[in-house]
């Protein structure tokens, strides 16, 4: 079984997160972190890994700057390899030409299962499973909780809004997981150290015969959110419900 995991690497949820207004892309100058709801898709796939010593768990990522630190701590959970997409020309890639270069990346894998995470936290976009299971021509199942895997299939709990769905799909196919799965486990120290001896490969656009599509989502402006006014303060003088109609009335509210 040869598992592959996508990793995004992400500005950290507790710091502060700002737009680069000349880009218009999230700054990521400051701490950046494994996103989250992926180290969740680690989890299923390491999970999977500790009752099958034979298979295999292959970390890929996709982005132009480094992130070194992300694929070694995904390596030091666990991970056999790791695969890192980079090129000078994905910087501000959108969601379809994201799907493509990792579809081509995996093409070369030929993995059995991918997991991915349901939606980054900075993109919040939720769509590049499925546009890799359209690439690919293989099943996709998306916001997947209490996940099984066995060597022919995988099966997931869906919760909608008026009930639960049981789904299943034959491997090879792509999963997205939701919050509802285990968190990651922390690596351990002999984890950390086998790590340094883990292989990563590095994948340019022209090794995947690759070049940028000519329908990519242009930014055409960036404006900072305006900085919020001070309020009304409505002092109780005995007609602080006349302030207050008053107040709505002027601002179209009754």
């Amino acid at each position: 079984m040869k598992i592959v995991v996508l990793m995004k690497q992400v500005p950290d949820t507790w710091g502060e997160r700002t737009l680069d207004l000349a880009t218009g892309w999230v700054d990521r100058g400051g701490d950046n972190v494994i996103d989250e709801i992926n180290e969740r898709a680690l989890e299923v796939a390491l999970s999977y890994k500790d009752s099958d010593k034979s298979a295999e768990v292959i970390v890929m990522t996709m982005a132009p700057g480094d992130v070194s630190e992300s694929l070694k701590k995904a390596l030091a959970m666990g991970c056999d390899s790791a695969v890192h997409i980079t090129d000078v020309a994905l910087a501000g890639a959108d969601a379809a030409y994201t799907a493509a270069a990792l579809s081509a990346a995996l093409k070369d894998l030929g993995p059995d299962l991918v997991i991915a995470g349901n939606e980054s936290t900075d993109g919040r976009g939720g769509i590049v499973p499925s546009m890799i299971a359209e690439h690919l021509e293989i099943a996709h199942l998306g916001m997947l909780g209490n996940i099984t895997i066995n060597e022919t299939t995988v099966a997931g709990v869906r919760l909608l809004e008026d009930c639960t769905q049981e789904v299943h799909a034959a491997l090879p196919a792509i999963i997205s997981v939701n919050e509802s799965n285990p968190d990651a486990r922390f690596p351990s120290f002999k984890g950390i150290m086998g790590a340094k001896k883990k292989p990563v490969t590095s994948k340019s656009l022209a090794e995947l015969s690759l070049t940028k599509p000519a329908g990519s989502t242009t930014i055409l402006s960036t404006a900072a959110r305006p900085a919020r006014t001070a309020g009304t303060k409505i002092t109780d003088d005995g007609t602080a419900g006349e302030q207050l109609a008053e107040f709505l009335a002027s601002n179209r509210l009754i």
